[in-house]
């Protein structure tokens, strides 16, 4: 089919610059202009959606799409906000699944379907971002460039493979798209209430043609910078330990059954980004020939400080006054103090900052040389480039009490008169904590696909068939800082008296410190204290300010009466002064270098019964891809040495080693597809399209780093005669470079009713069967000892090891209302539901009702079934990142001059993960309670925690409206989180489903003004 491109719009605000198609089978640009564009001119919102619904009713395949106007205008401040308008997918709200205690405004990814399995491409062709492994990073591409988002559910064979859950094609225009010179420019200023502060975009576009006897020749030109900057305030709620007491030197949970969180803590995070794009393109005809050439650039940086309050203090030295208990035993009103010198509390200031940029030139060359053939070449390079410092010092101070309450919409603390001179004086503060993490990360791919089609002259049945080949070779290298994430102390209330004489008081030496009054936070509906933090020299000054931090313990060690010089040797080799360095790049530890080459090919028949008594028609295909990846890395081998003499099991003989290390790993995947439409009437048609697919593992996941170790478990009980009571062999990995894919059996029945010129009703069902899903699991490795006799190593690592499905249904809805009286006309309703099931089953099920000590990647049961503070574990937990329901509903109007639109945009609750690495749930924290009676270690409370992540169901409210003066000059207003919406974080534990971050970010507005010439 030739896919119809709409030009000029005049759209309202949230559908005013674009508006929702469901739209069909749209050919890539990797086809010429001449070939797939029909022009349809579209003057408004109704005549849009018009031609949307043609261009489903005639499409091959099950795809939805957004359009932008002709100046490449977007609704949204980026393309996951644009994607979470289209059924069935939904955006993530946190900076990264990795980091879910960071909001992102814009959102950070997106998931379809209920899965995460998403491709992305430019203009038909693979691209990707060079921190974000395999696919794309949204937040780099600016939406002013793009003139069409297309989202496909389930790709033909002509299509790229790897898309599971669906495949995002970005899209831009072509100077043949347009009838000769084009202009158009845009300028536009966002203000961010919470954060008062106004941020300017800017774009333009300018496309001309000319015929000449040389050919048609085109050229165009498109620019965008745009700024953005937000707030966001956070008010946390710590996990809630059992009150406890110490029976037979045991501590056991008390009889009473009461529950409190150990603090409440809050931060203030300011975002700042700077998105720039550039999009050229020139295009050639003459007679049975056409070429294009392309280069699409983008750059993204932001730069993000964070003001956080975080307590440090020992859950079970907390002493509860004025306790209040809800019928549940859980502490919602509260006085809390510490019985040691105070609630040991931490003022972090971070500062992160990253640097992405991309690049993609591309050239086209397609020959007609009769009328059944057509032979298309495409040549593709793609590059990118990323590097982030992260930086945060902290101060630390002990707090007297906090009382707390959290009874209300937001919890909050109070402090009386003397907590708060307390916490305004800055001889109260000590230099706490230093942390810094580093990475840099480049890719590049080549890419060459050919395309041959030929179309079948008065064949009845047979429309045409396409076959191709497609080669691409891609190279990753991304580099960690080691240690990742580098947590030092400078000097901690525990170390004092200990390992110190005194804590490192901010009065006694000449670091810059700011005092930060949290005014106005929560949007005013919370109030905290002013505290002091570290100034902005100290954390940007890395690395210097931070050796000058970690030199101020030598003086408080030294000389000191528990042992001297050597005594400051016992704070190990993070806090240690003397041994203390600043985390490096290079080292094989964080080093992934991935190599990749596919080799795929593919044959796609179309046909067409017209003449049944419901017409048939549709393609069949069939893709075979062959990958093979080759992965750098580094293996070590630790082996063990058991005291001289020693008895009992035998120890094998290793040679220990660190060496560099190659891994290869093909496989060849079959990919045939089938999509089928029947036409009940011209209103009327059902569709069924069956494939499989596959989705490649992250490339972070494949690192080639292994460490191995020889483990030797001793019995000492007479020292003279030790005893070997065990040998064991384990590793751990930073990843596994012998991952397959995920592999997809998908299915979709849709019914489509197209019953006015701007009405349809969509009803869709689908089903994903899926196997061999990525999960972390253990596998072998056999190395053999001096001897050459082979051992099993076990490792932990990710691996190929469940099966599980998504299936669920999709209804979607639109229409105009011409009924109505005169003055109501106008008036249209768009909305849209997703439903979606799902579920996993490990190949090997792991699970144990109670967790064990130990933080580290071999400790499966903490990572899949996490674990409470009372060290029980959880058991079953739903597939992480899924909404079972989610909708979309919005009100139009469009008459006249004037469009406008509000639209409400819902997802209902979801896990974000067990085990994440979130401030206060996760395996950072080791202090959870050993109920397990049968545990050697019973009513010790040094067991990690895991508990379960879940993102609150969220409806956020957008509106705008657009004035038209004339075909060439329009005035916007756009208006986002206009209800300010606060979105909520659940921490899972066995006495309920309890609030733990509250994230609020305010409202923002945008005033805009176009002129297209």
């Amino acid at each position: 089919m030739r896919v119809r491109h709409f030009q000029k719009t005049a759209l309202s605000i949230a559908a005013a610059q674009t508006v929702l198609l469901l739209c069909g089978a749209a050919q890539a640009q990797t086809q010429p202009a001449s070939e797939k564009v029909e022009t349809v001119v579209v003057t408004g919102q109704r005549a849009a959606l018009q031609s949307a619904q043609k261009i489903k009713q005639e499409a091959d395949e099950i795809v939805d799409s957004i359009v932008a106007e002709d100046i490449g205008k977007l609704p949204d401040r980026s393309v996951t906000e644009v994607l979470q308008r289209v059924v069935g997918v939904t955006m993530d709200r946190t900076a990264a699944r990795s980091d879910p205690v960071h909001y992102s405004v814009e959102g950070s990814g997106v998931i379809i379907r209920g899965l995460t399995y998403v491709s992305a491409q430019l203009n038909g062709r693979e691209t990707f971002s060079a921190n974000n492994g395999r696919g794309l990073g949204f937040e780099d591409v600016p939406p002013e460039l793009m003139s069409r988002v297309d989202v496909y559910k389930n790709p033909s064979a002509e299509q790229t493979e790897g898309a599971i859950a669906g495949l995002v094609d970005l899209r831009t225009a072509l100077p043949f798209d347009y009838k000769g010179f084009k202009g158009a420019v845009s300028l536009s200023t966002t203000y961010s209430d919470l954060q008062g502060k106004f941020k300017p975009e800017v774009s333009g576009l300018i496309a001309n043609s000319w015929d000449t006897e040389f050919g048609k020749f085109g050229v165009l030109l498109d620019v965008a910078h745009s700024e953005g900057t937000s707030r966001t305030d956070t008010v946390t709620v710590d996990p809630y330990y059992p009150t406890t007491t110490t029976a037979d030197g045991k501590t056991i949970p008390t009889a009473d059954g009461h529950w409190f969180p150990r603090d409440l803590s809050w931060r203030r995070q300011e975002y700042d980004r700077t998105r720039d794009g550039a999009y050229a393109a020139l295009q050639w005809k003459k007679n049975d020939m056409e070429s294009s050439l392309t280069y699409f650039q983008s750059r993204y940086k932001f730069d993000m400080r964070e003001w956080a309050v975080k307590a440090e203090v020992d859950p079970y030295s907390i002493l509860i006054e004025d306790a209040v208990y809800d019928d549940a035993g859980r502490l919602v009103k509260g006085v809390l103090k510490s019985n040691a010198d105070g609630i040991e509390v931490e003022n972090n200031t971070r500062f992160s900052s990253r640097t992405s940029q991309s690049e993609d030139w591309a050239w086209n060359f397609r020959w007609k040389p009769s009328a059944e053939w057509t032979l298309t070449s495409d040549l593709q390079y793609v590059t990118s480039k990323t590097h982030a410092l992260d930086s945060n010092v902290a101060t630390g101070i002990l707090m007297p009490k906090q009382t707390i309450d959290l009874t209300g919409s937001i919890p909050k603390a109070s402090f009386d008169t003397s907590d708060t001179e307390f916490l305004n004086n800055r001889d109260n503060y000590y230099w706490a904590t230093t942390m810094e993490h580093l990475d840099k990360g480049e890719a590049t791919q080549k890419a060459w696909r050919g395309d041959a089609r030929y179309q079948f002259q008065d064949n009845p049945y047979l429309v045409d068939l396409r076959f191709g080949v497609r080669l691409a070779d891609r190279d990753a290298l991304t580099q960690n800082s080691n240690p990742n994430y580098n947590w030092a102390a400078v000097s901690k209330a525990w170390e004092r008296y200990w390992y110190v004489n005194d804590l490192a008081w901010v009065k006694n030496y000449s670091e810059a410190t700011q005092y930060n009054p949290f005014s106005n936070f929560m949007g005013g509906m919370g109030a905290v204290p002013g505290m002091y933090f570290p100034g902005a020299s100290v954390v940007n000054g890395f690395p210097a300010s931070y050796v000058s931090l970690h030199d101020h313990v030598k003086s408080l060690c030294t000389g000191w009466a528990w042992g001297g010089d050597d005594h400051c040797g016992w704070m190990g080799a993070n806090a240690n002064p003397y041994t203390w360095a600043p985390a490096g790049l290079g080292d094989p530890i964080g080093t992934n270098d991935q190599h990749e080459r596919t080799t795929s090919g593919y044959t796609q028949l179309r046909f067409a019964f017209d003449e049944l008594a419901m017409p048939v028609d549709g393609n069949v295909g069939l893709r075979v891809v062959h990958t093979e990846g080759h992965a750098n890395g580094y293996t070590t081998l630790t082996a063990a040495t058991p005291p001289t003499g020693a008895g009992g099991e035998t120890v094998p003989v290793f040679t220990s080693f660190a060496k560099a290390e190659s891994f290869d790993n093909s496989y060849t995947d079959v990919l045939p597809s089938l999509n089928l439409r029947m036409k009940a009437t011209n209103a009327l048609q059902f569709r069924f399209a069956a494939a499989k697919a596959i989705s490649r593992p992250d490339l972070s996941q494949m690192q080639g780093y292994l460490d191995l170790k020889e483990n030797v478990d001793i019995d000492n009980t007479d020292p003279n005669n030790p005893v070997v009571r065990s040998v064991t062999f384990t590793g751990t990995a930073g990843g596994n470079p012998m991952l397959k894919p995920v592999r997809s059996t998908q299915e979709d029945v849709t019914a489509e009713w197209y019953f006015a010129k701007t009405g349809s009703l969509t009803f869709a069902v689908f089903n994903k069967d899926l196997k061999d899903i990525i999960v972390n699991q253990t596998y072998t490795r056999t190395v053999n000892a001096d001897d050459g006799t082979p051992y099993d190593f076990v490792i932990t690592a990710p691996v190929n090891g469940a099966k599980g499905h998504a299936r669920g249904i999709e209804l979607a809805y639109q229409q105009y209302y011409d009924n109505l009286p005169d003055w109501l006309q106008g008036l249209g309703l768009q909305a849209n539901y997703t439903y979606v099931d799902s579920k996993m089953k490990r190949y090997n099920a792991v699970y144990s009702p109670y967790c064990s000590a130990g933080a580290g990647a071999d400790n499966l049961n903490l990572f899949i079934n996490g674990c409470d503070t009372d060290g029980r574990t959880f058991g079953d937990t739903p597939l992480p990142n899924l909404s079972r329901n989610t909708f979309n509903l919005a009100v139009l109007y469009d008459k006249g001059p004037i469009s406008a639109r509000v639209a409400y945009s819902w997802r209902e609750k979801y896990l974000q993960g067990v085990s994440l690495n979130s401030d206060n749930t996760g395996p950072n924290q080791q202090n959870g309670l050993d109920t397990n009676t049968a545990s050697s270690g019973y009513g010790s409370h040094g067991l990690p925690l895991g508990l379960p992540l879940w993102g609150d169901s969220y409806g956020q409210v957008d509106a705008g409206i657009q004035y038209r003066f004339d075909d060439n000059l329009t005035f916007a207003l756009e208006g986002r989180n206009l209800t300010n919406s606060m979105y909520k974080q659940l921490m899972q534990q066995h006495i309920g489903m309890l609030g733990h971050n509250y994230f609020t970010s305010g409202r923002s507005y945008t005033a805009s003004l176009r002129y297209s010439f």
